[in-house]
Parts: C-alpha cells; sequence; structure tokens
C-alpha cells in the first residue's frame, strides 16, 4: 500500500527546502554566483533529510514490514511486554540518511496503550505506538535515542486504521526503531542486515 499522497520531501521539511530555494534564487539574482554555494549545498542536505519517495508495496498476508531504512542491531526474546507475555523485539539503527517518515509495520487498527489499559500506569513508553490486526494480533512500534531531543511526531489518531507500509510518523533524526511481535512470530532477518522502510519484511505472525 502506497498510503496517502506525499511529495518527494515530507510536509514538515517543505518550509526548510522552499525557504533555502528562494535564498538561492535571491543569491544569483542580485548577488555573487559564488554566494549560492553555500545554501546549494544545504539544499542539498536538506532534501536528503527530509526525502519522502513513495515505495509501493506488494501485500504480504500476516507480514510485518520494517517500518525505517536502516540496520537490524538486535533480534531477541522479551520475558514481558506491555501487552502480552513473552514477545520478540527487533531494533533497529535508523539510516540518519534514510527516508523521513516512519511507516507501519503491519496493516491494522491503532490502540491508545493507556485507554485499553484501564488508565492505569505501565512499564512502557508512552511514545509507543500500538497496532492490532484484523486477527487480534498486537504489533508494538516505538523510537528512542533522539537527537536533539526531538521526539517522532505521529500525524495519526487512535482509532485510525493504517495499511501495511502506510506513512504514519515522521523520524525528525531519531536514532532507533523497535518492533515487538507475538513472541510465535516467524523473524525473517538477523542481526547486521539492511531493511527498506515500508518494503521489506522483518517477520511474519502466525496463527
Amino acid at each position: 500500500m502506497q498510503g496517502r499522497r506525499n511529495p518527494f520531501i515530507a510536509h514538515e521539511g517543505l518550509p526548510f527546502v522552499v525557504a533555502t530555494v528562494a535564498a538561492i534564487v535571491v543569491l544569483l539574482r542580485y548577488g555573487d554566483p559564488l554566494w549560492a554555494i553555500v545554501p546549494t549545498a544545504l539544499l542539498v542536505l536538506l532534501v536528503l533529510v527530509f526525502r519522502d519517495p513513495r515505495r509501493p508495496l506488494e501485500s504480504s498476508p500476516r507480514g510485518i514490514v520494517s517500518p525505517v531504512d536502516g540496520d537490524v542491531v538486535a533480534v531477541e526474546r522479551m520475558e514481558q511486554g506491555a501487552l502480552q507475555g513473552a514477545a520478540i523485539r527487533i531494533v533497529l539503527r535508523i539510516d540518519a540518511f534514510g527516508t523521513y517518515t516512519a511507516r507501519s509495520p503491519a496493516e491494522g487498527k491503532i490502540k491508545n496503550l493507556r485507554a485499553e489499559r484501564g488508565g492505569k500506569t505501565i512499564d512502557y513508553p508512552t511514545n509507543a505506538l500500538w497496532i492490532q490486526t484484523d486477527e487480534g494480533d498486537d504489533i508494538v512500534l516505538y523510537f528512542t535515542g533522539y537527537r536533539f531531543g526531538l521526539a517522532p511526531r505521529s500525524f495519526i489518531r487512535y482509532g485510525e486504521r493504517l495499511g501495511q507500509g502506510q506513512r504514519c510518523a515522521y523520524l525528525r533524526l531519531t536514532r532507533f526503531a523497535e518492533v515487538h511481535l507475538p513472541a510465535d512470530s516467524q523473524v525473517l532477518v538477523n542481526t547486521g542486515d539492511t531493511m527498506l522502510g515500508g518494503r521489506d519484511l522483518l517477520a511474519k505472525v502466525t496463527h
């Protein structure tokens, strides 16, 4: 699924790109062309950081796709998760020059961890995204290691349905992404594997 219509540059980065292009035009028109070298280099950097290309995905029933561009740095079993007992945890180091948006690892409905737990305090990151599939499987995605204190920003709402690989949040230079899966899932990756967000499969949920 390609997700919502989106330009090649993430919406959050468009003001910076437009301002830089305007500065280049002004310098080329009214100043020394050499002065435009710095903003041109900045424009290239901004395009790399904020790029958000479309990525068509072939539907994979029960498949869990990588939410980000990056490398797998850990695949391990958790004895206790927030939604169930044992779970599988896959950690990815996000490519700083990968795509700027995170993508949903599975098709399903966005649920509220706190609300669905009766408002009780739970030992789980507050920025976690809980996706419940139509088959009732619980997939949890969250991020750690924020550069400059910029946490990812979601642009979806509780109760909204997401397609597999659909855009769901701006990464904002975050360093790591984690995907927590049911304990009996079939893992398809190993540490060191390089993944493309919204395209490459991390695992398959079994029933």
